[in-house]
């Protein structure tokens, strides 16, 4: 019998982010291992994969498991674990600025809906392992939203109010910022405002937008490590002022 011990776990990282997946087992014979990924439908073997560890890189989101087998030509499969990678994310955030605490990358959006229409926010976050997530509605608890989409197939009026989301993994947790959702009959109107000239507010509708960019690597000088911190740091500062914060490094 062969028991795997250790699970690897799901991850979000940015891209360029290097770290490893594990898995333990104990069997009665010398135990092997293979890891295995899959991108879309297809599944291959990792060349040289062979150790309990999984050093990778995080190049593009896929998923993967590892194989265990005996000398008796037993073998398991741990759990198949995802991989999500981050392509708008600043490349390779130093391990001393971030340990795998949440880190909200996307944030939901201010949303305007006609009753009956199907109502949708979104959200992400970087972690390690990956979060897990829990949405709120006017400070309440939505029992059955617990994913990165919250998904409402007939919005009624009764679902209006101001959404939040809650990223959280073993490090802690970080909350998205607040959108206000209006459910109406008369909602249409809001779709074109552009349509109006002259009566246009862009920031009612989609809200205080700030874009960050903190350049670390330079051709002909040292790297340096203020711009990520002052990213990280002007993000939640702005993002308390109530902007929507698109934050990259280099």
């Amino acid at each position: 019998a062969i028991v795997i011990t250790e699970q690897p776990v799901s991850v979000s990282v940015p891209v360029g982010h290097s770290f490893s997946l594990r898995c333990r087992a104990r069997g009665r014979t010398a135990l092997r291992y293979q890891w295995f990924c899959q991108q879309q439908s297809l599944c291959r073997q990792i060349p040289g994969a062979t150790d309990p560890d999984l050093p990778i890189t995080a190049q593009q989101t896929q998923l993967y498991t590892c194989r265990v087998n005996d000398l008796h030509r037993n073998a398991v499969f741990s759990d198949w674990v995802k991989v999500e990678v981050h392509q708008y994310v600043a490349r390779g955030l130093p391990p001393q600025l971030w340990r795998g605490e949440p880190v909200v990358v996307l944030n939901p959006t201010e949303q305007r809906v006609e009753v009956g229409k199907p109502l949708q926010l979104q959200c992400a976050a970087m972690g390690v392992p990956a979060p897990t997530y829990q949405w709120y509605r006017n400070g309440n608890l939505l029992e059955h939203q617990k994913k990165k989409k919250l998904w409402i197939a007939h919005a009624k009026v009764s679902d209006s109010g101001t959404y939040l989301c809650c990223a959280s993994n073993s490090h802690g947790e970080h909350w998205t910022n607040a959108v206000d959702v209006h459910i109406g009959r008369c909602a249409r109107a809001y779709h074109f405002p552009l349509s109006f000239p002259g009566t246009c507010h862009p920031e009612k509708f989609f809200g205080k937008i700030a874009l960050l960019v903190g350049n670390n690597c330079y051709q002909h000088h040292p790297n340096l490590l203020a711009p990520l911190m002052d990213v990280f740091e002007l993000r939640l500062l702005l993002e308390q002022l109530g902007f929507q914060v698109v934050s990259l490094l280099d």
